[in-house]
C-alpha cells in the first residue's frame, strides 16, 4: 500500500511519516514489506498520485482541498485530512488507522 503524505513543505510531515513507518515496523500485525510512504509537498502531489492507495493531507493546508481534489478524484483516491492535535503529537499510530479505515471504505464502495 502505498501511502502519500502532503502537507506544505513536506519537512513536518516526514517526521509523521518516520512515526507511521515506526508503527508498522513495531506492529505484530503489519507487514513492512505492504507499505511505502512518499512524503511531498502539495505542489507537486501530481507526480505521486499514480498508484497512490491513499492521500494524508496535514493539517496546515487542509484549505487547499479544492486544489487538491482535481487531482486525485480521476484516481479514486481516498484522503484523511489529520487534525492538528493528532499532526501535532506525530502521532503515526493514528494516522495509520485513519488511512487504513480510509482505504477499506473506498475498497467496499466499489
Amino acid at each position: 500500500m502505498k501511502i502519500v503524505l502532503c502537507c506544505a513543505g513536506g519537512f513536518s510531515t516526514t517526521m509523521l511519516m518516520d512515526s507511521m513507518k515506526r508503527t508498522v515496523k513495531e506492529s505484530a500485525k503489519l507487514n513492512d514489506d505492504d507499505f511505502s510512504f512518499v512524503a511531498v509537498p502539495v505542489d507537486i502531489l501530481n507526480s505521486e498520485v499514480e498508484n497512490c492507495d491513499v492521500l494524508v493531507i496535514g493539517p496546515q493546508i487542509a484549505h487547499r482541498l479544492d486544489y487538491i481534489k482535481p487531482i486525485i478524484d480521476p484516481y479514486h483516491i481516498p484522503y484523511v485530512i489529520v487534525d492538528k492535535d493528532t499532526y501535532g503529537k506525530m502521532d503515526g499510530a493514528t494516522v495509520l488507522k485513519m488511512a487504513l479505515i480510509a482505504r477499506k471504505k473506498a475498497d467496499m464502495n466499489k
